[in-house]
């Protein structure tokens, strides 16, 4: 993944060459280790792998020459961060890296160390200057989702241009006042640091390409779902992943392309494994790039990955904006409705989450469930338990795993999820 072509750029954006080019080695082998060694992959996920081989380069490249069009990036870290505004405001909206251990050392001088691997990471890469994105970006929009979170973006906020989000902790008419005040403060600041007003016709074509993104990944979930499985879980989460980098209507396109392929391989019952292969479902935290090692442990030993309850999975598609609206205040309303149907484990109560776990359960006819903490991630580590008791309700088995992104535990997650699977077979 290091093409010369694209040092002058990376230098201009201060990244540490040498450690940047190391990143994209380990990078470059660890995606031909886990995607590019599967067998009878579908000839539309040709798009994913160069996207994800240009994500430092070609993609970085079209963000610079946006910015010397005038155009702004806007950098997020969560799901919560509506991108219907940015693109109202012709702003390009990111994720940014936070998926590797990467800077640890760094992060640990100025966060505690018994801090989530996610927050380690993104301040991490921002330390050892090796995400372009972060280097990008005009805005980055940090979302108090959690307390470390939440105090990691004053540390955070003093390397990099910051706006915050208060996130609402429940669902009742207070809460959705406080989250409707924040997403006006939101469309203020892009205004502010655009210049340009957001208006009826340009928050109406926003909603809509962010819907058609939305309407595409349901259309892959419900695909993938089907007997035999006609897409690997891995190929299906890193989709997901790429849908917070790539540009959205050039991505909405690819992956309905690569529909159209599953349905022609639906239609003549061809399977990516055996039809009798063991059906597991992912629950919990998200997964950001380079985050593969849970999934391919898994598919590696026997099961087939066929649906994900996270941020980089059904939570982030399931709910589509009202389109009815006719007025940016309508518009505005409806975006907080959608919105405030996400169920992330900062919600207190959050029994939304159960039931959507277990219709999603139903819906993709899964043998069994693998829910996923990061370590020190308190929200999703306290819902474990009550996941757990809804599933055995509905017989379902649950394997809980907590883990972060060393690779020093992998011998020991592939004995317990080989055991899962043999317990379900």
């Amino acid at each position: 993944m290091t093409q010369p072509s694209y040092k002058e750029m990376w230098e201009n954006l201060n990244l540490d060459i040498e450690a940047h080019d190391g990143l994209l080695e380990v990078l470059g082998k660890f995606y031909g280790d886990i995607y590019m060694s599967q067998q009878g992959r579908l000839q539309g996920m040709e798009y994913l792998d160069f996207v994800l081989s240009e994500v430092h380069g070609l993609r970085i490249k079209e963000l610079m020459d946006a910015k010397a069009q005038g155009r702004k990036i806007i950098g997020t870290f969560c799901v919560f961060v509506p991108e219907e505004l940015s693109l109202a405001v012709d702003a390009i909206q990111v994720g940014l890296c936070a998926g590797a251990d990467a800077g640890t050392e760094a992060a640990e001088t100025i966060v505690p160390r018994n801090t989530c691997a996610l927050i380690k990471s993104f301040i991490g890469f921002k330390m050892a200057k090796i995400c372009p994105y972060t280097e990008s970006c005009d805005l980055i929009i940090g979302e108090t989702t959690c307390d470390g979170k939440k105090k990691a973006y004053e540390a955070f906020g003093e390397m990099a241009p910051m706006h915050i989000m208060e996130i609402p902790q429940r669902k009742e008419a207070s809460d959705r006042e406080l989250w409707k005040s924040e997403v006006l403060r939101f469309k203020d600041e892009l205004e502010k640091i655009t210049g340009k007003k957001i208006t009826a016709e340009s928050l109406k074509q926003g909603i809509k390409t962010v819907n058609d993104k939305r309407r595409a990944l349901q259309r892959l979930n419900t695909l993938r779902a089907a007997t035999p499985t006609p897409i690997s879980g891995r190929d299906v989460l890193l989709i997901n992943q790429v849908s917070f980098y790539d540009d959205p209507v050039r991505f909405t396109q690819s992956i309905n392309t690569l529909c159209d392929q599953i349905e022609e391989r639906i239609a003549k019952n061809e399977g990516i494994v055996p039809e009798n292969t063991p059906r597991l479902m992912l629950a919990g935290c998200p997964m950001a790039v380079p985050n593969w090692k849970l999934p391919y442990i898994i598919e590696s030993s026997g099961a087939v990955v066929v649906s994900e309850e996270s941020c980089i999975g059904t939570r982030n598609t399931r709910d589509l904006v009202d389109e009815s609206g006719e007025t940016v205040e309508e518009m505005i309303d409806a975006i907080c409705e959608r919105y405030m149907k996400i169920d992330c484990a900062c919600f207190t109560p959050n029994n939304e989450r159960l039931d959507n776990i277990k219709k999603l359960a139903e819906e993709t006819k899964v043998d069994g469930v693998i829910h996923y903490s990061l370590m020190f991630c308190q929200p999703y580590t306290h819902e474990t338990f009550k996941v757990e008791k809804t599933l055995a309700e509905s017989e379902v088995p649950m394997l809980a795993i907590e883990t972060d992104y060393s690779m020093e535990d992998v011998e020991q997650l592939k004995t317990r999820v080989e055991a899962f699977v043999e317990m379900i077979s």
